[in-house]
């Protein structure tokens, strides 16, 4: 029977970094879930769970089969699971959920759960600046573009993009400055939501540093860092939301 916690967590760049590397990250993850099935009611997994990923009608990268088969095991315990599109996996479509019996979320999500309010959106695109990127997100998001890379060869394609992850900016950013808090982008945006509507937590990933702030009393605003210097994540235990870690210390 599942439990009655909320897990959320993000950034896990599989495919990042090398074969190696990510094989290690992925077994990781097997042990974090392998931990958290025992309690979990359900799992949140907030964007950039793979550093590349698009779904061909009839294919679908391969590897991560001990992660997806440990996701697996999961949901047929019973445990809600949530896919959100980040934005290096944004090409999701229907195979986590047919496979998995997954929700995917395309931007935010709000739930309540015990009372308590939750705004969950990966984060990529919110806030003031990063003007170019959000232009680029309605591009890759359209039809078109999904439409004309699924005509690409998946030899070509995927061998493009895996690539790009070996020299993916998330290997080298253990000591990413922090911005003064009120500049992060993401404080801002939870600022602007919280003028019409409060919320309890609000859980973004896609930042990769794990943040826990306090906005106005009674809100906060918690970044769920990465899994590739940080293995950090959050868990809701129905009465109070916290930053935790695994297999590290910070």
């Amino acid at each position: 029977m599942p439990g009655h916690k909320l897990y959320f967590a993000s950034d896990f760049h599989l495919g990042a970094g090398g074969y190696l590397n990510s094989r290690q990250r992925e077994d990781r993850l097997v042990r974090w879930l392998d931990m958290i099935k025992a309690d979990a009611a359900e799992v949140f997994l907030m964007g950039d769970v793979f550093d590349f990923w698009f779904e061909y009608k009839t294919v679908v990268p391969r590897g991560y089969i001990r992660f997806l088969g440990k996701l697996a095991e999961l949901t047929d315990a019973g445990i809600k699971l949530y896919f959100f599109k980040g934005n290096h996996d944004m090409w999701m479509f229907d195979y986590f959920t047919k496979e998995l019996g997954a929700i995917i979320i395309d931007n935010e999500l709000e739930i309540e759960r015990n009372g308590k309010k939750f705004y969950l959106h990966h984060g990529d695109g919110l806030g003031p600046g990063d003007g170019k990127y959000k232009i680029l997100k309605k591009v890759f998001r359209s039809n078109v573009c999904q439409w004309l890379f699924a005509r690409v060869h998946p030899n070509l394609g995927v061998g493009i993009a895996n690539y790009w992850s070996q020299h993916s900016r998330i290997s080298a950013q253990k000591n990413i400055p922090r911005k003064n808090v009120e500049q992060e982008w993401l404080v801002v945006y939870c600022h602007e939501l919280l003028i019409t509507k409060f919320y309890d937590y609000l859980v973004f990933g896609h930042r990769h540093l794990p943040l826990d702030i306090q906005l106005t009393e009674g809100s906060r605003y918690v970044n769920l860092g990465e899994w590739v210097n940080y293995n950090s994540y959050a868990v809701f235990d129905g009465t109070e939301l916290s930053l935790q870690y695994f297999e590290t210390s910070v």
